[in-house]
């Protein structure tokens, strides 16, 4: 271990004293203490508690505690002593007793364990009587270095009752606590505590920055307690326990060949592809399989590897077992593949170490193709920025709502003494009477009407940090884990050569790509910003420096002032991303907006890196421009990002239609006079005839010299059919008037007109006989419509459109 506890030795000076000399200084400062009472409670609890340790075996006050059942009992350690006590006829007052044990580890003549103490010190005159009585020296030196602020507080006073602990258990003073003595503490805590972890690593940055440990030592204790950080290639295979050690070993052979060439989020994925969905599932349903060549096994477990069975819990409590298709398949395929041809290529170059397991894949070239899932995944993204581009300013709406409701709550809150009622809001609470926080104001929390406990403190920061997210991820298409990252320094400005004008730029840090890039500052992006920094500011005017956690890389970066960072059980830490999707939910819950299939819409950070993209393309940013902001290799990432919309089909068309406009002779698209204007207007009016329309073009003469009867493009008014019927009744007796006389000629023109007036009626009754409506079921054009969305208008903020 890096960083070793201290040992506990086996002896030392006081616990070897006679029982009349550790009484003796009992009686002498700087143990004795200046009320009476409470120095003759100590004193008898002290001789009472020595009375019974004489009772076990052992040449030291120590080895009859620890002979004795006391040290396992916690709480109930009295209950013995006073059995004892009773048994010879003594006086047992358990108070007393408790107030002995106090004096006799304060005098360091017993030395608990850490467990014990945590059940035991409950309340701050072990604190106290550490501080005074023990080592104030060091205890002042603690005082000096930590900030006036945050000593007094609550999680202050949590910390010196951890330090005191360890000087309790270990011995010594605070000058000798070590790195490995405040790991040892929080694991202890972490076995024993439910609650109140977060809170309990404010005393190792105390220690820390009053100089207390070696240089190499870690910035916080989170570093080595709560984060594994990176694992190496055996013990990440050795988590899934394969039962096979000879392909066990070859996996974790295989992993350290390609980890130089992965980053070790990759690398945390194929060891768990090969060791748990491969190998591990392998072992499950063919027990004492060791052949990487099976191929019914290589068939029965790609099958499997299809779905995954996933468990839901029913409004009604219970809990079903879902299947469904499982949405990575081909690419856990993909990597077994390369698994199998990879150990092919490697027994050519090492035939000893690799020949023995180099088998043909069972895997095909044909069952790993990406075309069909990364059209479906592209399906399945561009719905979610379909569905979530429209509601964006309502989102944004809604967390500024909550924002400005937060802080009116929590002023409030502060404005009010502790036990009294208030309303804020329409809600009545009452605020609590002890603080928890570091506030001046008292407490931080209050009781709703129905005793449901509200902090609103945790609130603020929630809704603040949430709004502050969307802005900054809506404004710069980030990544989260570079919105994280962002620091003070990444601020910075550009001198444009030619007009001396400054151009804020943000500095986004190398993330996935490793590539650094730069994005302007727009002045929305701007007033965010300003509102972050001067938030995390400290009094001094500075942005504190805060570690950060890369909870890809598993590793922990140095210390840098970070934006998205906060103050938690006393100490800065950067803002996680859980915290940034908790608050982000919040929000969304606040809105009530639903997906297409009614359920509560989710939005993922990533969702505002695809929304940017969509936005920025569809407002005319080149893709090239777009693919460097967004930190892309490949301009057809960019272009995976950005969602297909029905409009850009007809912005396209009406664009070909321009262009094919601009090659006709400009003389058609010349301003027309006011004759021609008024021709043109005439015309429209020239058209209706005693029948109907006429549908000759504009300009062109009538061939059929207003023989309307007969024209084609006549289209006949259905209110003009008696006309019509008047019109073959005239023309049928002209005809027999003609034949009558002899008019051989006009009889014949006449016939034709009589056979168009018969088109005519016969296309009238056609047209009637369309117009009857059959429903086939099929939805409407309002129908239709009503299920699209569209981008609302204005302001969401004011409510203006």
């Amino acid at each position: 271990m890096r960083f070793p506890p201290r040992s506990r030795p086996a002896t030392w000076a006081t616990t070897a004293e006679s029982r009349d000399e550790i009484l003796a200084r009992i009686d002498r400062p700087p143990l004795r203490t200046r009320v009476k009472t409470t120095h003759e409670g100590r004193r008898y609890g002290a001789r009472k508690i020595l009375s019974w340790l004489e009772s076990f075996p052992g040449t030291t006050w120590q080895e009859r505690w620890q002979a004795s059942p006391a040290n396992l009992l916690g709480l109930q350690w009295t209950d013995p002593v006073m059995a004892w006590l009773t048994e010879r006829g003594e006086s047992a007052r358990k108070e007393g007793l408790r107030a002995g044990l106090l004096c006799l580890c304060v005098a360091d003549v017993i030395r608990p364990d850490l467990e014990f103490l945590l059940r035991v010190i409950q309340n701050r005159h072990w604190r106290e009587a550490v501080v005074k009585h023990r080592d104030p020296a060091g205890f002042a030196r603690l005082e000096e270095a930590a900030d006036p602020v945050v000593l007094p507080s609550r999680p202050g006073l949590k910390a010196c009752t951890q330090i005191a602990l360890i000087v309790l258990a270990k011995g010594g003073g605070v000058g000798d606590i070590t790195v490995g003595d405040c790991i040892e503490l929080r694991q202890t805590e972490a076995r024993n505590l439910k609650k109140g972890g977060d809170s309990r690593f404010l005393f190792y940055a105390l220690l820390k920055d009053m100089g207390q440990f070696p240089p190499d030592a870690p910035s916080t204790l989170r570093a080595l307690t709560v984060f594994s950080g990176q694992l190496t290639p055996a013990e990440l295979v050795d988590r899934y326990q394969l039962a096979c050690r000879p392909v066990r070993d070859l996996i974790v052979d295989y992993l350290s060949e390609r980890q130089p060439a992965l980053d070790y989020a990759s690398f945390e994925d194929l060891a768990g592809v090969l060791a748990l969905h491969f190998w591990k599932n392998l072992e499950t349903h063919h027990p004492g399989i060791a052949s990487l060549h099976d191929r019914d096994a290589a068939m029965d477990w790609k099958e499997r590897l299809r779905t995954k069975v996933s468990r839901r819990r029913m409004p009604d409590g219970t809990t079903v077992e879902v299947t469904t298709p499982r949405a990575s398949y081909a690419s856990l395929l993909g990597y077994v593949r390369a698994f199998y041809l990879d150990i092919a290529q490697w027994a050519l170059e090492d035939p000893a170490r690799w020949g023995p397991w180099a088998v043909p894949s069972p895997i095909s070239a044909n069952e790993i193709s990406y075309k069909k899932d990364i059209r479906r995944r592209k399906a399945r993204m561009d719905q979610r920025t379909r569905e979530r581009l429209p509601v964006l300013p309502v989102l944004v709406s809604a967390a500024e709502k909550c924002l400005h409701e937060a802080r009116i709550r929590k002023e409030a809150l502060r404005a009010t003494p502790g036990g009294h009622s208030f309303t804020v809001l329409g809600v009545t609470f009452t605020k609590a009477t002890r603080s928890s926080r570091l506030d001046s104001s008292g407490s931080t929390c209050a009781y709703d009407e129905s005793g449901r406990r509200h902090s609103f403190t945790q609130d603020e920061h929630r809704a603040f940090w949430g709004w502050a997210a969307i802005e900054f991820l809506r404004h710069t298409g980030v990544r989260i884990e570079e919105m994280l990252e962002t620091s003070h320094h990444s601020i910075t400005q550009y001198t444009l050569p030619t007009t001396g004008e400054l151009i804020p730029l943000l500095q986004i840090a190398p993330s996935k790509t490793d590539e650094e890039r730069l994005l302007v500052v727009s002045p929305e992006l701007a007033d965010v910003l300003s509102a972050i920094v001067s938030r995390v500011r400290d009094a001094s005017g500075a942005i504190p420096l805060a570690p950060f956690y890369d909870g890809l890389e598993k590793i922990w970066n140095p210390p840098a002032p970070l934006l998205f960072q906060w103050t938690s059980g006393g100490q800065r830490r950067a803002v996680s991303s859980k915290s940034i999707r908790k608050a982000l939910n919040e929000i969304l819950r606040s809105t009530g907006l639903t997906d297409a299939a009614g359920q509560p819409l989710h939005y993922q950070p990533h969702d505002f890196r695809r929304i940017f993209t969509t936005e920025a393309i569809m407002n005319g940013m080149p893709p090239h421009i777009t693919q460097l902001i967004l930190g892309h290799k490949d301009i057809n990432t960019t272009m995976g990002y950005k969602a297909v919309y029905p409009e850009e089909a007809i912005n396209g068309h009406r664009a070909s239609i321009a262009r094919r406009r601009a090659l006709r002779p400009s003389e058609e698209y010349r301003t027309p006079t006011d004759e021609e204007w008024n021709e043109f207007l005439g015309h429209f009016e020239r058209r209706k005839v005693a029948l109907g329309d006429c549908g000759r073009a504009y300009g062109t003469i009538c061939q059929h010299e207003h023989s309307c009867v007969r024209c084609p493009v006549l289209r006949v008014d259905p209110a003009q059919r008696h006309r019509l019927e008047e019109i073959r009744n005239t023309l049928t007796d002209r005809i027999t008037e003609a034949e009558h006389e002899g008019w051989l000629g006009e009889a014949e023109g006449l016939r034709v007109s009589l056979a168009a007036t018969e088109s005519k009626l016969a296309q009238l009754d056609e047209r009637q006989g369309q117009a009857t409506s059959i429903s086939l079921g099929i939805p409407t054009f309002r129908e239709i419509a009503g299920r699209t969305a569209t981008l609302p208008t204005g302001n969401p903020a004011t409510g203006t459109t």
